[in-house]
C-alpha cells in the first residue's frame, strides 16, 4: 500500500510539471534570459512609473526584431522569448517587468504571471482566442484590469468607428484560425470591438498635443487598412531635445531602438498612418 502511494505521488508531480510545460513555453536560455534582465533591472525603478517603464524598455536596445514568436506549436501557451521580439511582445514584457520593481517581485513565476496578465483577456491563458491579438481590445482589456488608462480622448483625440474584421476576413494568414472554434471566438472579440468606439488622436494634430503625451505612455499606430485597428506600437520617451520619440522593436532597424526622429515626424513616413491611440500605464 505504502508503494502505491509513493506511485501516486510520483505520477501527480509528473502530471503538474507535465501541465505546466503545455501552458508556457520557455527554453533553458531564455528562462536565463528572464532572471539575466531581472538582476539588471534592480534600482532602475524612479517614483514615476513611466520613466521605469523607459528605463527598463532601454535595457531591451539592439534586441533583434522578430516577428511571430507567439505563432508556435500546435496549442496556444505562453511563450516567453527575450531573443527576439516584435512591437507587442517588446511593450508586455516592458511592462511586465517594470511591474516587477514597482511590486518588488523577483522571481520567474512572477514574471510569467505578470506577462499572463497583460496577454490575455482578463490576464487568464485560456486557448488562441484568449490573446488580446487586436491593440485596441489589449488597451481597452488591460485598462480594465487597472493596469493603464486609454488618454487619448483628454489630448485631442476624437472617437472614431470602424470595421475590425482582419483576422476574419484573412484567415488563411492565422493558422489557428483553421479550427471553427478559434475562429468563431475571433469573431465574438471583433463584433465585440465593432460595438465600441476607438479614440484616436489624429496625425496632423500630435505635434500640437505632444506636450500632453509623457515618457512611458504606451502608443499604438492607427491605420487606414481595412478591418485592422493598429499596426505598430511602442513606447512614448522624452529625449534630450525636448521631444517625444518611439521607443520600439522596429521593423526599419530589425531592432529595438528609439527612433531617430520625434513621433511626429517618424510617423509621417509610415504608410497609411492615421494617427496614434495612447495609454497610460498606472
Amino acid at each position: 500500500m505504502k508503494r502505491i502511494s509513493i506511485i501516486i505521488l510520483v505520477l501527480i508531480f509528473f502530471t503538474k510539471i507535465e501541465i505546466k510545460a503545455q501552458t508556457v513555453t520557455c527554453s533553458p536560455l531564455d528562462k536565463q534570459a528572464v532572471q539575466t534582465k531581472i538582476d539588471k533591472i534592480q534600482g532602475l525603478e524612479q517614483p514615476d512609473f513611466g520613466q521605469t517603464l523607459v528605463a527598463v524598455g532601454k535595457t531591451f536596445l539592439k534586441t533583434p526584431y522578430v516577428a511571430k514568436t507567439l505563432e508556435i506549436g500546435d496549442t496556444e501557451t505562453l511563450v516567453v522569448d527575450l531573443q527576439g521580439l516584435d512591437c507587442t511582445t517588446f511593450v508586455e514584457n516592458v511592462l511586465a517587468f517594470s511591474l516587477m520593481l514597482k511590486e518588488d517581485k523577483t522571481s520567474f513565476d512572477d514574471f510569467i504571471k505578470n506577462l499572463e496578465t497583460i496577454r490575455y483577456k482578463d490576464g487568464n491563458l485560456d486557448g488562441y482566442a484568449s490573446r488580446l491579438h487586436y491593440f485596441s481590445e489589449w488597451i481597452a482589456n488591460n485598462a480594465e484590469k487597472s493596469l493603464l488608462k486609454d488618454i487619448t480622448g483628454e489630448i485631442g483625440g476624437n472617437q472614431i468607428t470602424k470595421d475590425i474584421n482582419f483576422m476574419s476576413e484573412h484567415r488563411d494568414l492565422y493558422p489557428f484560425l483553421a479550427e471553427d472554434t478559434n475562429y468563431e471566438k475571433i469573431k465574438a472579440s471583433e463584433n465585440y470591438l465593432n460595438s465600441q468606439p476607438i479614440c484616436v488622436l489624429a496625425q496632423d494634430h500630435i505635434a500640437e498635443n505632444e506636450h500632453l503625451i509623457q515618457s512611458g505612455d504606451i502608443i499604438a499606430l492607427a491605420t487606414s487598412i481595412n478591418g485592422l485597428d493598429v499596426t505598430h506600437t511602442g513606447i512614448a520617451t522624452r529625449e534630450a531635445d525636448g521631444r517625444i520619440h518611439l521607443l520600439h522593436a522596429s521593423t526599419g532597424s530589425m531592432e529595438v531602438e528609439v527612433s531617430e526622429k520625434p513621433l511626429a515626424e517618424y510617423l509621417k513616413k509610415i504608410k497609411g498612418n492615421t494617427g496614434i491611440i495612447v495609454a497610460r500605464p498606472l
